[in-house]
C-alpha cells in the first residue's frame, strides 16, 4: 500500500506506521519485530528506510540499551494519532450491521461518566453487538483544550455542556452537583450552611483554568473562595479523600450516591442554587454520514436516557432526594 501524497511521501509504504510505532514503543527491535509478528531483519529493514526518510538515527544505543532521539520524541506523540485516523478511513463502509460488526469505538471520558454510562452502554452493545468492542480513554484537561483536533483520531467526547461550542453534540442526560462530607465529619449538622462551605477545607477536581467544576466556579462569582487543600483529576477519589476528615467536595450526584456507602461519606445538599449538569457526546462533524457513528449516537443516546439519575415518574420529574 503506498501513499499518494507530495514528494517526500509518495514511495512511503504506510505500512511504516506499523514499524514507527513498534520502534518508538518498544525502543527495540527484536521486541519491535515480535509484536508486529516479523523477522527481525524485516524490522531492521524498516528501520532504516524510516532513518532515511525522517534523516535522523530515531534510535541511538545509550550503553547496552536504544534512547529516543528528540525528534523521535516528537513523533511517539504523534503516531497513535495518526494510526487512528489511517484506522478510521480504512473502517468506513456504506452500511453498518451491528450484529456483524468486529468495529471498535473509542470514547474520551471522565472516571465519573465511565462509571455512570459506561455500564448502560455497555450492556445495549452486548446485546445488540456482540463483537463491537467499545474502549472507553481516560479525559484530561488536554482533550478539553483540543477537543477539535482530539476528535479527529476518536469517537467522540463525553462532556458537560459549558465547555464546548460549535462542534455537533448529543445530549445525554441530566444530573445535579451535591456536596459530600465524612460521615462523621463534626463540623457538618444535618444540613450544610454557606458558612460551612466558606470555612471547611476542600477536595476539588481539575483545578485549572481550563478545567474545572461548573459548580465550584459558580461559588466564587458569588464571592465564596473554597479554602482548597487537596486537587484530584479524579471524580472516583473524592468521596475517599473526604472521609474520615473536616474535608468538603463537590460530587455528581450520580456518582455520589453510589460511592458514599463503600467511602464512609455523606451527601447533602449544596447550599446555593447550583447550576445542574447536562452530560453530552460530541463527535466530529466528518462524521455524520458514517452509518457506524450514526449508530453509536443512537445508542448513547439510549444509554443516556438509562443512566440518568433524575427519572421521570408520572409524567413529571422525580421528588428531590435533597430538598433545601
Amino acid at each position: 500500500m503506498t501513499s499518494t501524497g507530495g514528494p517526500s511521501t509518495r514511495n512511503l509504504d504506510l505500512n511504516l506506521l506499523l514499524a514507527l510505532d513498534a520502534l518508538l514503543q518498544e525502543r527495540n527491535v527484536t521486541r519491535a519485530g515480535a509484536r508486529l509478528g516479523l523477522s527481525q531483519p524485516a524490522v531492521s529493514a524498516a528501520l532504516a528506510r524510516l532513518r532515511r526518510h525522517f534523516g535522523d538515527e530515531l534510535l541511538h544505543r545509550t550503553g547496552n540499551r536504544y534512547e529516543l532521539t528528540p525528534l523521535a520524541e516528537q513523533l511517539l506523540s504523534r503516531i497513535t494519532p495518526a494510526l487512528a485516523a489511517v484506522t478510521r478511513v480504512f473502517d468506513a463502509t456504506p452500511d453498518f450491521d451491528p450484529a456483524c460488526s468486529r468495529r471498535e469505538f473509542t470514547l474520551v471520558v471522565s472516571d465519573y461518566a465511565a462509571t455512570v454510562l459506561g455500564d448502560h452502554l455497555a450492556t445495549i452493545v452486548a446485546t445488540r453487538a456482540p463483537g463491537v468492542r467499545l474502549r472507553f480513554q481516560q479525559q484530561t484537561p488536554y482533550h478539553v483544550g483540543h477537543a477539535l483536533e482530539v476528535l479527529r483520531t476518536v469517537d467522540g467526547l463525553v462532556l458537560p455542556h459549558g465547555f464546548l461550542s460549535d462542534i455537533p453534540v448529543v445530549d445525554l442526560y441530566e444530573d445535579t452537583w451535591v456536596c459530600v462530607v465524612a460521615q462523621d465529619n463534626p463540623r457538618v449538622g444535618e444540613e450544610l450552611t454557606m458558612d460551612d462551605v466558606a470555612t471547611l477545607p476542600w477536595v476539588v477536581t481539575y483545578h485549572q483554568p481550563t478545567a474545572f467544576t461548573p459548580a465550584a466556579q459558580q461559588l466564587r462569582s458569588i464571592g465564596v473562595e473554597p479554602d482548597v487543600r487537596i486537587v484530584v483529576e479524579s471524580f472516583l477519589a473524592v468521596p475517599f479523600l473526604v472521609a474520615g476528615t473536616e474535608r468538603v467536595a463537590l460530587l455528581q450526584r450520580g456518582l455520589a450516591e453510589r460511592l458514599a456507602g463503600a467511602a464512609g461519606v455523606r451527601v447533602l445538599a449544596c447550599p446555593w442554587d447550583v447550576v445542574p449538569l447536562k452530560e453530552a457526546f460530541w463527535w466530529h462533524p466528518s462524521l455524520r454520514a458514517d452509518p457506524a457513528h450514526r449508530w453509536l449516537r443512537e445508542v448513547l443516546a439510549e444509554a443516556g436516557r438509562a443512566a440518568s439519575p433524575i427519572h421521570e415518574a408520572d409524567g413529571g420529574p422525580q421528588q428531590d432526594l435533597f430538598p433545601r
